[in-house]
């Protein structure tokens, strides 16, 4: 936190400001598969079941994880819907799509809001999400300022515990990176 607010600093000290250009540290988000929570990889797949669920039971690691990314990836679709969605509190629903596909920032920090586009151009982004250009697709508290959280896809976790929070397909944690709003 302290690198990101020292060259945000000197940034904004310049005589055109940041003018579009950001220090930020890029993390990551992901849709986590139902299918890989399962006592024999280590997590608490004991089925329970949330309000909005209509009784239906999902391994408890797994509505943890959609708890955290907002969006999991059920086995089997139900109604025609492939997704469970966080809504808060203690609450889910069935969805037909994850939304959010793209970047997320913290609310707040001038020129980084919903709708913008911002180009990345750190090399482990690239390899690692196939992209540098993003559009801020949601804006949330949980993230810290100068944070973009990079939209990876649909996988498994890595494991239970601090792992499920990370894609079996990567090991990518964090990145830092110039950020350019687009026009």
């Amino acid at each position: 936190m302290q690198r990101l607010a020292y060259e945000n600093e000197k940034l904004a000290h310049r005589p055109q400001g940041h003018s579009g250009e950001y220090f930020v540290v890029c993390t990551l988000y992901y849709t986590p598969m139902e299918s890989g929570f399962t006592f024999e990889r280590g997590f608490d797949a004991t089925p329970v079941t949330r309000p909005g669920l209509h009784g239906r039971a999902y391994p408890r690691d797994f509505l943890a994880s959609v708890r955290k990314e907002g969006f999991g990836r059920l086995r089997e679709p139900v109604n025609g819907c492939n997704y469970v969605r966080y809504n808060g509190g203690n609450s889910y629903t069935f969805a037909k799509h994850a939304v959010g596909r793209g970047i997320a920032t913290r609310g707040g920090p001038r020129g980084l809001g919903y709708g913008v586009i911002i180009e990345t151009p750190d090399a482990t982004v690239r390899q690692v999400f196939g992209s540098t250009r993003w559009k801020i697709v949601d804006t949330g508290g949980g993230l810290r300022r100068w944070q973009i959280d990079l939209y990876y896809g649909e996988d498994e976790p890595l494991g239970p515990g601090r792992f499920m929070a990370r894609p079996r397909g990567t090991t990518f944690e964090y990145a830092y990176s110039e950020g350019r709003i687009s026009k």
